[in-house]
This record gives C-alpha cells, structure tokens and sequence, in this order.
C-alpha cells in the first residue's frame, strides 16, 4: 500500500510518499518517453500487486474490497517497487463476503469500464473476487501493454488460434514463452465474466506469480528493457511485503476527514 505521511487541511489534501516512476499504466503505455519494463520487472510488479491485493482481502476482522484496481492505480517507486493506491472506493464489507461464494450486495457500483467485476455491474453483488477480475485484466496488460477493453476475450482467442505471442508487448524481445503463457492463462481464468470461474487468489494466483517473481530473481539482470537498471530484486521483495496495516491507515484516514470537515 502506498504510505499516507500526512495532511494539509489548509488546502485539503492527503500527503503520501512520493512514487517516482509514476504509475504502472505510465510506465506499460511509455508516456513521457519512459523505458519499457523488462520481463523480470513486468513479473515482479504482478507479484506485488497480487501480494498486497490478498492483503487487503485476509484483513481481519473484515476484509477490504478495493473495487477501482487498475494499472492507474498502480504506483511505482524509484526502485520500481508496485504499490496499491487510491483506496477512496474500497469497502469494509462482512466477514462471510471473504467466501468465493457469499457475497456482499451495494446499493449502487463504484469502479472503471473494462476493469469493473461483470457481475457485480449487474447485480451490485461485492466480493473479494470481484477484485480478482481486476487483476487478471491488469496482468493482461502487463503483458500485452494493450487497451483493456476486450482483451480478455482477445487473448483467450490468440491463445485457442496458437497466436498470443504476436499479442505480447513488441518492446521486450526475450519473453520466456513458457511463463509468459501460464501468466496468461490465469489471467484470462481471472477475468471470467462468472465469480464462480475464477480461480482463489491466495491458493492459486499468488503460488504461481511467486514462482514467476523467483524465476526473475534468478535473471540478475532486471530493470528497464533499454537501459542498464539493476536493483537488487531479493531485497526489493523484502521491502515490497512490508505493507502498512489497514488497522492504523484508516483510523488516520477517518480523523483527518474529521478535522478537515472543521475548517
């Protein structure tokens, strides 16, 4: 989660840690002329994100639905480090909505086209998997660095027709195909138009987005595809999973709404 230092109600805003590579859809669409990611960054930032996704979901006593992921949401470090921003349409929501079955129903939706959960558009049903369907849209273009909408239905085409690689991002020319196929295939299980067709994110997503982010450590050499970046990825995860507890964040968030409510 991206770090809340403090705020400035003289001109009501929040203050947070400064992200200096902006945001993953900056860095995916290349605005300003940014370098394009590596395949090991691209692996690492999936990673981090689906760790600090089940974050929110496993928090106790209620778990978090963000319900606006999206690569803008998305901020990037000066490491590259992803963290989750912009949690202004996350719910607290019961207990039982952490069931891959129960769920949890809102009087209206909140989100953005092409990243917003089918099922929660049509029914105001919410659960942790309607975040789920966020981020296997994110992961597609992590990969692709294409527009999301239709893409899930694109890439599940290429991949049936046996021609995904010619979908795969032109600016990084040593995908490892195998990898790069398995990511793609759980992100197109993730982004089923059914909650139920989606796969758990702790026991099925995050075990294999580890394995990928292991398989990136072990390619030392990481960074931005046109330029001589290295960092060193052990120590990036370490930092990566040292999240700050929702516990202390939105009791911050309620009484600085407070005092600017006062002004």
């Amino acid at each position: 989660m991206v770090l809340l230092l403090g705020a400035c109600p003289e001109y009501g805003c929040l203050v947070y840690e400064y992200m200096s590579n902006g945001s993953l859809e900056d860095c995916l669409f290349r605005r300003g002329n940014s370098p394009s990611l590596s395949w090991q960054l691209r692996f690492k930032i999936a990673a981090e994100i689906g760790t600090g996704l089940l974050f929110l979901h496993q928090t106790k006593p209620e778990p978090i639905v963000h319900r606006d992921l999206k690569p803008g949401n998305i901020l990037l470090d000066r490491n590259y480090v992803a963290k989750i921003s912009d949690v202004g349409l996350a719910r607290l929501v019961p207990p039982s909505v952490a069931d891959s079955v129960t769920q949890y129903r809102m009087t209206a939706t909140a989100g953005t086209f092409c990243y917003i959960d089918p099922e929660y558009q049509q029914t105001g049903m919410l659960g942790v998997k309607s975040d789920v369907y966020s981020l296997g849209i994110i992961f597609l273009q992590i990969l692709t660095a294409k527009s999301p909408m239709g893409l899930a239905h694109n890439v599940d085409r290429a991949i049936e027709k046996g021609t995904f690689t010619e979908m795969l991002d032109p600016t990084v020319t040593d995908w490892p195909m195998e990898d790069v196929m398995n990511l793609a295939k759980i992100a197109v299980q993730c982004a089923e138009l059914r909650r139920r067709d989606r796969p758990d994110l702790g026991k099925v997503v995050l075990p294999e987005l580890d394995r990928l982010r292991e398989l990136a450590e072990q390619n030392s050499t990481v960074g931005s595809s046109s330029s001589s970046c290295s960092i060193n990825m052990s120590h990036e995860r370490q930092v990566s999973l040292l999240l700050v507890s929702l516990y202390t964040v939105f009791p911050v968030y309620d009484k600085i709404f407070n005092e600017l409510l006062k002004q």
